[in-house]
């Protein structure tokens, strides 16, 4: 009587979280003897550097958020499994994924943790209903709504102190995104909406910039934050550094001065983009290895080859990563991602881990556009501003943007907006504003913890 031969099972990588490190981490396996699952809690793959011109009615959803698993639909190695990540077990290599009442448990030969990072409100988390961040396509949505919509409101209130109020929009945090973004609201201001309103003059609002430090961009440095300032200020930005938001409600928001002195500054839109928290699967890693740690912001303090210490199967990228020298970008998370998927193809060929390189990051520059036709732009040593810097942007976002399509598009809209006064996707509903507060209710209600995925 002959036994039928068992196939040995391929080795099993789930990858946790759908952007930049997940995404790669999965294509570049595609070619490996492995079988990948990619679990994430959205259905998407979101290019969040261009996440602020959605929200400014420059780019749709659908350009910088395509289906992840669209993406890697050719990919036969490769499952999409959607829900929050509630769980890892290290010991018994699992992770638990969780989509609405359905649980699932997943097991791993190796486990790739890219789950990225949300918006910090340094401990004052009821900022938030008042002062959305810039993470999710939700918060893009959600800003949209509350930018234009402070226009409408203008437009109809008979009040003048609730028009002035309308019309004032902060912005809190000096960043690269918090650059762009006040950017894109003062040329809405400025060049898009001219004319379009007979009550009020959209070019009288008035858009402030907050930071706490003493410079704009502050980790491209002093020339480059400087010129961007002066950029802004020539748009009729108000930069305000040294300045503190210490507390965020409804009818604006309370700062303070170097000085210690506090003001109230009344306004009804207001942007947050002051800090990053990692996601929480990063402390629940640290939990399970001893000596592990997490830095202040919730990051993994990785080992040289991105695992967590005494388990070598188990790598930690992107935002969720504390690798000094590698800022929370888009780059770091990809070439953190390359990295991981070398390191299992070598292991593939031997029965223990051989010895590994650590890995090494190479800063590609950093760049923040400012306005139409003007950014900044860092390499290396090599600082420089203006148009260049503003077509090197283009250019190297547009290579990063996933499908022809959407680099198609992406250009057909930078060519309508840039060039002319245009941008196509200015529509918004009462429902983008409010969903946010609606869902808080629920869950109230409902007493329904929030998962941590």
């Amino acid at each position: 009587m002959s036994v039928p031969s068992i196939a040995p099972r391929r080795h099993r990588v789930v990858i946790i979280g759908s952007g930049f490190g997940g995404l790669f981490a999965a294509k570049h396996l595609k070619r490996a003897d492995v079988d990948v699952t990619l679990i994430a809690k959205t259905t998407h793959h979101l290019f969040q550097p261009l996440l602020y011109q959605v929200a400014t009615g420059i780019l749709s959803v659908g350009e910088i958020a395509p289906a992840t698993r669209m993406i890697l639909r050719k990919q036969k190695n490769a499952e999409v499994l959607l829900g929050d990540v509630v769980g890892i077990d290290l010991k018994n290599k699992t992770v638990t994924s969780k989509l609405l009442d359905w649980e699932r448990v997943t097991p791993f030969d190796s486990l790739i943790v890219a789950a990225g990072a949300q918006q910090s409100y340094f401990g004052n988390d009821h900022f938030e209903a008042f002062a959305p961040g810039m993470k999710t396509v939700d918060d893009a949505l959600e800003l949209r709504g509350r930018i234009l919509g402070a226009f409408e409101a203008a437009e109809v209130t008979t009040s003048q102190a609730e028009r002035q109020r309308r019309l004032t929009f902060v912005v809190v945090g000096a960043g690269p995104t918090g650059v762009e973004v006040v950017g894109q609201i003062a040329e809405l201001a400025h060049r898009t909406l001219e004319g379009a309103f007979r009550t009020i003059d959209p070019s009288e609002a008035r858009v402030i910039l907050i930071e706490a430090a003493p410079a704009v961009l502050p980790p491209m440095g002093p020339k480059l934050g400087l010129k961007a300032q002066r950029r802004l200020e020539k748009m009729g930005v108000e930069v305000r550094l040294n300045t503190m938001v210490t507390n965020v409600d409804y009818m604006g928001l309370t700062v303070k001065e170097k000085d210690g002195t506090e003001h109230r500054i009344d306004c009804a839109c207001k942007v947050w983009s002051a800090g990053v928290q990692a996601s929480p699967l990063g402390r629940i890693l640290a939990e399970q290895s001893d000596g592990t740690e997490c830095d202040r912001a919730g990051r993994v303090v990785v080992e040289p080859d991105l695992t967590v210490k005494g388990h070598p199967h188990v790598f930690v990228v992107g935002d969720l990563m504390n690798v000094p020298g590698v800022p929370g970008q888009a780059q770091g998370a990809i070439q953190g991602a390359v990295y991981a998927t070398k390191q299992i193809k070598a292991d593939l060929k031997s029965d223990a881990p051989a010895t590994r390189q650590p890995f090494k990051y190479f800063d590609k520059g950093s760049m923040a556009t400012i306005s139409r036709f003007n950014a900044v732009c860092q390499v290396g040593k090599l600082e420089f501003g203006g148009f260049l810097a503003w077509l090197a942007w283009l250019g190297l976002h547009l290579y990063y943007l996933v499908g022809s399509r959407n680099r198609l598009i992406a250009v057909i809209s930078w060519f309508v907006t840039f060039l002319g006064r245009g941008r196509g996707q200015m529509a918004i509903t009462e429902r983008w504003v409010f969903a946010r507060r609606a869902m808080d209710q629920v869950q109230e209600r409902n007493n329904t913890p929030k998962a941590i995925g």
